[in-house]
């Protein structure tokens, strides 16, 4: 039934020319044009550098937030538990996403509020607006960077000794802060490896004591680390602690 009738509605389009001349198809041009003026230009110039901010938005998240401390830490956690892919890395990286949005949230809103904002109501330009959005971000990396990661860049970009805060750029801070956030990361990760060390190490003296060394210590050792990982609360603890070392 279905066929006849679309058999019969092509029928009565073919048979009647006003109808068939009636649908028209839309045409998409695509070509290059000389520009009609500077302004032109530079709007053309602005649209580009958006799509290129747009395109390094998820390494910029990873850059100056939080980001890169809390997912590294995690993973340090699942391979000091020997639980392999448990949690997956879909749900580390959501948790460390969801947990870098609650600790970036004053600095984001800092944010929003003198530069996104204004520029938005037209009052500011911009060069003012690029400017006052990286500020709240530059002084959450000033907390959180070591003097000793910043002089070494410093001294390598053979930039001369800044007098001030103001002074340093913005490209020689982020990779200092990143530079920070791994030695904070490892040291954090070091320190939860250490009891579950010492659990391996009990298991596969007391296996080989009693001469079992055909079973592999993991079969012991990992039920009595997620056990141990769950009496302390270990997640509420390593949580709280991440979140807290953040200045």
């Amino acid at each position: 039934m279905k066929r006849v009738t679309l058999s019969l509605i092509t029928l009565a389009l073919l048979l009647t020319p006003q109808i068939a001349s009636a649908i028209t198809l839309p045409t998409v041009r695509f070509g290059l044009e000389q520009a009609k003026g500077p302004e032109q230009m530079a709007t053309v110039l602005q649209v580009l550098l958006l799509l290129t901010v747009l395109s390094v938005a998820p390494a910029l998240l990873l850059m100056v937030t939080s980001f890169t401390r809390l997912v590294i830490v995690f993973s340090l956690l699942r391979h000091a538990l020997g639980t392999q892919q448990t949690p997956p890395n879909q749900v580390l990286i959501a948790l460390a996403l969801f947990l870098t949005f609650f600790i970036m949230s004053p600095v984001f809103s800092q944010a929003y509020n003198q530069a996104v904002s204004p520029y938005l109501a037209g009052e500011i330009g911009d060069e003012e607006f690029f400017k006052d959005v990286v500020k709240p971000f530059r002084e959450f990396m000033f907390k959180n960077t070591r003097e000793k990661d910043l002089a070494l860049m410093i001294r390598l970009s053979g930039a001369p000794k800044p007098e001030n805060k103001e002074d340093v750029s913005t490209l020689t801070l982020i990779p200092a802060f990143m530079i920070s956030e791994l030695r904070t990361a490892f040291e954090i990760g070091f320190l939860l490896y250490i009891p579950f060390l010492i659990i391996d190490m009990v298991v596969a003296s007391v296996l080989l004591s009693m001469g079992m060394m055909m079973l592999p210590p993991v079969m012991i050792s990992l039920p009595i680390k997620v056990l141990l990982f769950v009496l302390v609360d270990g997640w509420h603890l390593l949580v709280g602690s991440l979140v807290k070392s953040f200045g």
